[in-house]
């Protein structure tokens, strides 16, 4: 007998309590397939992407800067 025959045979003999909990751990089992599968960044790939972005996100940040101290001011006053 097969271990897919085995499993469908203990199956048929679960409540529907027990048989939630089985489709919960089988969602559980594909998500961490899914995550096991994502391949994971080198620490040289995610240097080069800081880099790369590093101009735009200091820009980015200085603009928002002057806003920022517009609001405290008006929160103090």
């Amino acid at each position: 007998m097969s271990i897919k025959e085995q499993v469908t045979q203990e199956l048929d003999n679960l409540s529907e309590a027990e048989l939630k909990e089985i489709a919960e751990y089988v969602t559980f089992l594909k998500f961490r397939a899914r995550v096991k599968a994502r391949p994971a960044l080198a620490e040289t790939q995610l240097a080069a992407l800081y880099a790369e972005f590093a101009d735009e996100d200091r820009k980015l940040a200085e603009e928002g800067m002057s806003d920022y101290a517009k609001g405290l001011i008006k929160e103090d006053a």
